[in-house]
């Protein structure tokens, strides 16, 4: 088994395969009279020939360490995580080597962070860290196949402390 440690989850370090979405730095415009502000356009959309879907998931908490083998991609849009409470969650993802993906890394999220995962990106399975894991997902809704799975012949094993 192979293992990678996760790493805390960076606009830097994961700009290679999506868009971190955090309350960073100032607001872009305060809005509702000045009682809300507003950090806008945080995320590159890309849905190709379908359109824009809102989802819910319920994923089964995991713990560190963290065994898996299959990661997937979605060829025709970006997809994004957006968790429904401030749980940190396990991100994984791998750089494409040739249409299959090289060596994964691991990022854990912090509390109020979500991810966007650019289009063809290969990521692991939605990975909570605390129940409930609860997510609203937005990706590309449309006719076609839009998942992509690779299986590695050799297990990776994530290890860290969540946060």
């Amino acid at each position: 088994m192979q293992r990678i440690s996760a790493q805390p989850l960076t606009a830097g370090a994961f700009a290679p395969f999506g868009d971190v979405l955090a309350f960073d730095g100032a607001p872009d415009r305060l809005i509702n009279g000045g009682s809300c502000r507003r950090y806008h356009d945080r995320a590159r959309l890309d849905f190709g020939d379908g359109q824009v879907g809102i989802s819910l998931f319920h994923a089964e908490p995991r713990t560190l360490p963290h065994t898996f083998d299959l990661v997937e991609r979605h060829p025709s849009g970006s997809q994004a995580f957006v968790p429904m409470s401030l749980h940190p969650f396990l991100v994984i993802v791998a750089p494409d080597q040739g249409g299959i993906p090289g060596a994964p890394l691991a990022f854990l999220t912090g509390a109020g962070q979500a991810v966007n995962l650019h289009r063809g990106t290969w990521h692991g399975v939605l990975t909570p860290l605390h129940a409930p894991g609860y997510f609203a997902v937005i990706d590309r809704i449309g006719p076609g196949g839009n998942l992509e799975e690779f299986t590695y012949e050799t297990p990776w094993q994530v290890v860290g402390t969540p946060v």
